[in-house]
């Protein structure tokens, strides 16, 4: 299969246009056409090459929508025409204990990335969403609700499932206190969810200018984390606080928030390791984890989850030429709160 998309040639270069093959369908695949692609700030590190081990030509994207175009001889998830999407993940090994869980992200072999990696044969190379035609094993797809605004369902397939899956697994609901540090690509959707999921959201910010989106998007509070005073306020106030900052940050101060047997998450990636005082968890039996986006089977939960309660992210829908601009403006944070390429304007 002929595919036209935009690659990066090394660590160094802009975002150009590539066309390369995909494989032919097998039994148990599906073809997409790529309509959307969310830019997710991991993108932009691996292109960047700023975790190491990127491998190039690189066409980025793990934030699919689309549509279904063909399918092979034994598929019985998914028809021609039907709405699709992939995240984060094409396959895993199926064997181990967290793929029989349902929780493949953990796969203890190792996940298959959706692009800057290698399928299960070793040898084939992982291409990305920024491109009009995917080919996956309809395992590793979910249906999209055909209610929701197909652009704006993007993001959900990277952004929305890293914040629905702590806030199910922790519990989040009417009667809990739950605090999303950063309003950012992750922390505006845990802010919707944790709203339609019945808890009380309050939103910590260092930027005052976030208030206003913060209660527009559901939170019943917002706390200014610049503030001493206000942060004082909050002390021993939080069941669950979902940390989505990528920044520096002294989690202390974040920690000393939760209540007795609290759970601060761990969601977004800092630079630096944290410096974590004992007594900031042994003065309230409080606890501290981290959270990967989802498996397959949350990821559909998730999206029927958005369809029942019409949650879409907050995007700003770009043209393929401008992907490069899109970049720079998300490592300034310049974007409300996501973008997403419309390839047909490849």
């Amino acid at each position: 299969m002929n595919v036209r998309g935009l690659a990066a040639q090394n660590k160094s270069s802009l975002l150009a246009p590539i066309e390369f093959q995909r494989r032919e369908l097998s039994a148990h695949d599906v073809a997409i056409e790529i309509k959307y692609a969310g830019i997710c700030h991991s993108d932009i590190h691996q292109v960047k090459d700023e975790w190491g081990g990127s491998r190039y030509p690189m066409v980025p994207g793990h934030e699919i929508a689309g549509v279904v175009i063909a399918v092979g001889n034994h598929v019985s998830k998914f028809k021609v025409g039907d709405l699709i999407g992939v995240g984060v993940f094409i396959d895993s090994c199926r064997e181990c204990s967290s793929c029989k869980q349902g929780l493949e992200q953990y796969c203890e072999k190792g996940m298959t990335p959706t692009y800057n990696g290698v399928e299960r044969d070793g040898v084939t190379p992982t291409m990305g969403g920024y491109c009009d035609r995917y080919v996956i094993n309809e395992d590793y797809a979910v249906k999209i609700p055909t209610n929701l605004n197909l652009a704006a369902v993007a993001p959900l397939l990277c952004a929305g499932i890293t914040l629905y899956s702590p806030l199910k697994h922790w519990g989040a609901a009417a009667g809990k206190k739950v605090a999303v540090m950063g309003l950012g690509g992750l922390g505006h959707m845990g802010v919707k969810f944790a709203h339609a999921l019945g808890a009380e959201v309050t939103v910590l910010s260092h930027s005052p200018s976030k208030e206003a989106d913060a209660l527009k998007l559901g939170a019943d509070h917002f706390v200014l984390s610049s503030d001493t005073t206000q942060m004082n306020l909050v002390k021993k106030s939080f069941d669950l606080i979902l940390d989505t900052v990528s920044a520096e940050h002294n989690i202390n101060d974040y920690l000393s928030l939760l209540r007795t047997n609290g759970t601060l998450i761990v969601i977004g990636l800092p630079g630096v390791p944290f410096l974590v005082n004992a007594n900031s968890l042994l003065s309230g039996r409080r606890s501290m984890a981290g959270s990967m986006i989802g498996g397959i089977a949350e990821l559909q939960e998730m999206l029927n989850f958005c369809g029942k309660n019409n949650i879409v992210s907050e995007i700003e829908l770009i043209k393929a030429d401008y992907v490069n601009q899109a970049y720079e403006r998300t490592i300034k944070s310049n974007v409300r709160f996501r973008f997403v390429i419309d390839m047909a304007t490849l």
